[in-house]
């Protein structure tokens, strides 16, 4: 079941991240600095965009693991899961922890060159996907 579930969950994530996620969404999730130069801190885009990635997860693991595929994990493993996957979303997305990771292990040239966003895609199926895969697998 891990494969199939890991599998489902790249595919939502990938679902929620690009065509599910708006603009205001991706400029905003981490905080922004407004015209007049006032901050805002960015948790509602943020959460707004984790749920998105919950939403279509729980949807697309009930239709497709369910029903079209048969297999049954249990609600204890999938809500651990859907948990997981919104925590290691919200937090990965804040883009701190991707910048202290470039920063501090010798990739600031990349970093310079647009390189947190394939940081950022590398977290969330390392630190996120792949834990919630376990935790629905096996629960």
């Amino acid at each position: 079941m891990f494969a199939t579930v890991f599998l489902l969950l790249l595919t939502c994530h990938w679902l929620a991240d690009y065509p599910g996620q708006t603009d205001r969404q991706a400029s905003r999730k981490a905080g922004w600095t407004d015209e007049n130069g006032h901050h805002h801190h960015g948790w509602y885009e943020n959460l707004v965009h984790a749920a998105t990635h919950v939403g279509i997860t729980a949807v697309v693991l009930l239709l497709a693991g369910w029903l079209a595929l048969g297999q049954h994990p249990s609600a204890v493993g999938l809500a651990a899961g859907l948990a997981w996957v919104g925590i290691s979303h919200s937090l990965i997305d804040r883009r701190r922890g991707v910048r202290w990771w470039m920063e501090n292990t010798g990739q600031q040239d990349f970093l310079a060159h647009g390189g947190a966003a394939h940081v950022d895609q590398a977290a969330h199926v390392g630190l996120g996907l792949l834990p919630a895969a376990l935790l629905i697998a096996l629960l």
